[in-house]
Order: C-alpha cells, then structure tokens, then sequence
C-alpha cells in the first residue's frame, strides 16, 4: 500500500500522521516513509531518535522496491493541482488530515475542490487535533463533511501535548514518557486499522 499524507495548510499534523502511520505499517509489513516536504520534518523527526524505519528524502513515481511492502508518502503543505495529480497516480490513497478550525476547513475544501478535478483521486479526511472527549465543534464538522458526502475515517485524532514530547526525542508517541502515550497511539492505531480494512478505495461521491 502506499500513502500520501497531504494537505493545503500546514500546521494540521499532517508529518505527525505521517510518523505514526508509517509506524502502524511497520507493524504489518516492512514501511518506508518518504520525505518529500522541503522542511524535511519528518526527517528531522527520525533525526533525532529512533524510528522503527527508514525515511529517505526523495520520491519518485516509480519508488516501488520489492524490500518495501507499504510506503508513506509526507507532502509539502500546499500541493500543486500537478504536484496532486502525480501523487493520486502513484498511491493508493490520500489523507488529508484537518482541524476543525475556519482556516484549515477552508484549505480542506481547497484540497477537495482540487481533487474532484483528478478522475483517479481517492482519498479520506482525518481529524485531527480534537479535544480528548467529543465535542460540538467535531460533530458539526463531521455532520458538515456527511453532507458533503466525503470520505472521513470514523477515528480522530485527539490533542495530546505528548505528540509534542514524540517529535523532540524521536520516537513514535507510544515511546515517549507520559500517562497519555497509549492513548494517543491508540488513535492512530485505529486509524491505520481502517486504512487496511478498507482496501481498495472508491472515487468518493462528486468526484470527476
């Protein structure tokens, strides 16, 4: 399977859910995460620790190695609807992970906009950065993106300042040292559970 995690802002989580899927997928099969973002962040991430595989800095349409059964995919914020269209042909699926704030929603819908206008695109919305119980904002989002009939997986990503503690040591969230660690890996575990179960990915309702 491969992945690309993108999204038209940043600040959405988007190298976090890079890491940790990337880090679900290792537990499957052999992964590879592929920095493509000219922040190098997930790189830097891996830099300063110890990730449970490689990540390498450059990408190409045709990276598929025998030695790698699964391959995430960390974009840079803001794709080019080219940049886009080369991606959807190379993957599986796309995640576009998204607060619930004004600015981010309204890149989401940028990124969407852009994607009904690629025949081959599928992808899947993640929330991100939620407060750890439900909230009115999510349900309205949620309700929102139901209407729209867009794809969303049914986890979340709730907020944990352990994340933060992840990123400076190096390591996937369920090896930093804090109470909420399992809870938060737990989300993303979740997460990459739907990614498998789902499989092949239809064009989802309103695309070209």
């Amino acid at each position: 399977m491969i992945v690309t995690v993108t999204s038209f802002k940043g600040g959405v989580g988007k190298t976090t859910t890079a890491i940790h899927l990337a880090t679900f997928l290792q537990g499957q099969a052999e992964t590879l995460l592929i920095d493509a973002d000219p922040n190098r962040s997930s790189l830097g991430w891996a830099s300063r620790g110890e990730l449970p595989f490689p990540v390498l800095d450059e990408w190409h349409p045709d990276v598929v190695s025998a030695a790698y059964q699964h391959i995430v995919i960390d974009t840079q914020a803001r794709p080019t609807q080219e940049d886009l269209a080369t991606l959807t042909a190379a993957c599986d699926v796309l995640v576009l992970p998204t607060t619930t704030d004004v600015m981010a929603l309204e890149a989401l819908v940028l990124t969407v906009n852009t994607l009904k206008t690629i025949p081959t695109a599928r992808y899947r919305i993640l929330l991100t950065s939620m407060p750890p119980k439900p909230t009115k904002a999510e349900a309205e989002v949620r309700s929102l993106l139901a209407e729209a009939q867009l794809p969303v997986f049914q986890q979340g990503i709730r907020r944990y300042s352990v994340y933060q503690k992840a990123a400076k040591a190096g390591v996937p969230v369920y090896a930093a040292k804090d109470a909420k660690a399992e809870n938060a890996w737990q989300d993303y575990e979740a997460v990459g559970q739907e990614l498998l179960k789902d499989g092949e990915y239809p064009a989802p309702p309103g695309g070209a």
